[in-house]
C-alpha cells in the first residue's frame, strides 16, 4: 500500500494541490462498480442512494455504468439538486419526512416532485399526506417502510398495513424495507444469513398485503446486504456507500470491494512530541507507551476517518483531536517530512464527501477533474 499512497502523493504535487481534499480514485470506483455489476442478483434493479454519494457527476458516472435512473434520497435540498440534473430520475425517500417540510417544498411549484415517492411509517403520518395532497389538490405517491428486524420504525405487522385507511390522493406503489442490522447478529442468534432469510420472509408477508398495482416498488438492503440477496420479494436494492467502500462497510457482503476514496492531507510538521508541562512526565509516559516519541500535524484534521498512511500514524488521546492541526502519533522509524501527504480513510461516506466542498478525481494515476458536492443545507 505505501507504493499506493507514494503514486498518490505525486499526482497531488503535479497537479498543485497542497490542501487538505477528498480524493476520489476512478479506478478503484470501475472496480467496485463491476463487482455490483457482477453480483447483483438477476431480475434486481438498482436504486443509488444520493446521501452517501452527494455529487451530481458522481451519480451520473455511476448511473450510467449500470443503467439505472432510480434514486433513494433522504435530504430535500439534495432531492431537488437531482431532480434538476437527472429529467428522468425516480425518487425514493429513504426516510419518512415531516409533512411540514413536504408542504414546503410541494408548495413551491419550481420543481416537478411528481417522481418522488413520499416514505410513509405510521398511519398518523399516512393521514397528514393525504391532508396535505387534498390541501394542494395533488396526487402524491407513497410507500410504506416496514420493519423486518431493525427496529428503527415503520409498520411492525402485515396486518397494519392490511387496517390501514385510503387516500383518495395517496397512491401506494410499495414498500421499503431495511436490514442493515442482518450483518451483525450474532451467531448465538442465528448469525447474519438467518437474520437476513428472516428479513426476506418478512418483506414476501407485507407485499402480500398490497394489491398487484401497489407492488411498483419493493426495496430492500443496504450496501451491506443489497448483494446478498437472492430470490424473495424484492424487485430492487439500495446501494451508496459500498461504490467507496469507507471502513464501515467492510463486512463479508462487500468481499473484493476496495476503497475508492481518501483524505489526503499535507504534513505540516514533524515533531519530537512534548506534552505543555514538565518533560518528565512526557518522558515517563513515552516509556510506558501512553504518548509517542515521533508524531506529526497535519492540515486540518478531526475528520470521520481512520488514519491509513503513513503506516502506524495514529491519534493520541493526550493531545486529542483538533480540526485546525491535528496531532498523530508516529512509529519512531518513520520517514516523513514536512510536505509529505498523510491519508486517511472515512468512515462512511454520507457527510464527509461533502465535507470538502468538491471531490479531487484520480485515474491513471493522474488528477483529471474536480467534481462539485452538493451542499450539506
Amino acid at each position: 500500500m505505501s507504493t499506493y499512497f507514494a503514486a498518490l502523493s505525486d499526482a497531488l504535487k503535479a497537479a498543485g494541490i497542497f490542501q487538505p481534499c477528498l480524493l476520489l480514485d476512478l479506478d478503484m470506483l470501475d472496480h467496485n462498480i463491476a463487482l455490483v455489476r457482477e453480483r447483483l442478483a438477476p431480475g434486481l434493479a438498482l436504486r443509488l442512494v444520493d446521501k452517501s454519494l452527494a455529487c451530481l457527476p458522481l451519480l451520473s458516472y455511476i448511473g450510467k455504468a449500470l443503467r439505472t435512473n432510480r434514486f433513494m434520497t433522504f435530504h430535500p435540498p439534495v432531492t431537488e439538486a437531482v431532480l434538476k440534473a437527472f429529467p428522468d430520475a425516480d425518487m425514493l425517500f429513504g426516510k419518512p419526512m415531516p409533512v411540514g417540510a413536504a408542504r414546503a417544498v410541494l408548495a413551491n411549484g419550481a420543481t416537478d416532485w411528481s417522481r418522488v415517492c413520499w416514505l410513509i411509517d405510521t398511519e398518523e403520518r399516512l393521514a397528514e399526506y393525504g391532508a396535505l395532497a387534498s390541501e394542494l389538490d395533488i396526487e402524491l405517491r407513497i410507500a410504506f417502510e416496514i420493519d423486518v428486524g431493525l427496529h428503527r420504525g415503520g409498520f411492525t405487522g402485515p396486518q397494519a398495513l392490511k387496517a390501514l385507511p385510503t387516500h383518495e390522493r395517496l397512491r401506494s406503489e410499495g414498500i421499503m424495507a431495511y436490514e442493515a442490522h442482518a450483518p451483525h447478529i450474532p451467531g448465538l442468534f442465528g448469525g447474519p444469513a438467518k437474520a437476513l432469510e428472516q428479513a426476506s420472509v418478512s418483506a414476501v408477508a407485507f407485499a402480500a398485503c398490497l394489491s398487484a398495482d401497489q407492488r411498483r416498488i419493493l426495496n430492500i438492503g443496504g450496501s451491506k446486504t443489497a448483494l446478498l440477496h437472492r430470490g424473495g420479494v424484492a424487485n430492487e436494492v439500495s446501494i451508496g456507500s459500498a461504490f467507496m467502500l469507507p471502513s464501515d462497510f467492510d463486512t463479508p457482503g462487500l468481499d473484493g470491494f476496495q476503497p475508492a476514496a481518501f483524505i489526503a492531507t499535507p504534513i505540516l510538521k514533524v515533531v519530537e512530541p512534548m506534552l505543555p508541562g514538565p518533560a518528565a512526565v512526557s518522558r515517563a509516559l513515552q516509556t510506558i507507551g501512553l504518548f509517542p516519541r515521533k508524531g506529526c500535524y497535519l492540515y486540518g484534521g478531526k475528520w470521520m476517518a481512520e488514519p491509513e498512511f503513513p503506516v502506524g500514524m495514529k491519534p493520541n488521546r493526550l493531545l486529542g483531536l483538533s480540526s485546525n492541526q491535528q496531532f498523530m502519533g508516529l512509529p519512531s522509524d518513520a520517514s516523513v517530512k514536512p510536505g509529505d501527504y498523510a491519508f486517511l480513510r472515512p468512515t462512511q461516506s454520507e457527510a464527509v464527501l461533502q465535507h470538502f466542498g468538491s471531490m479531487t478525481v484520480l485515474s491513471g494515476g493522474s488528477i483529471v477533474d474536480r467534481w462539485p458536492a452538493l451542499p450539506m443545507a
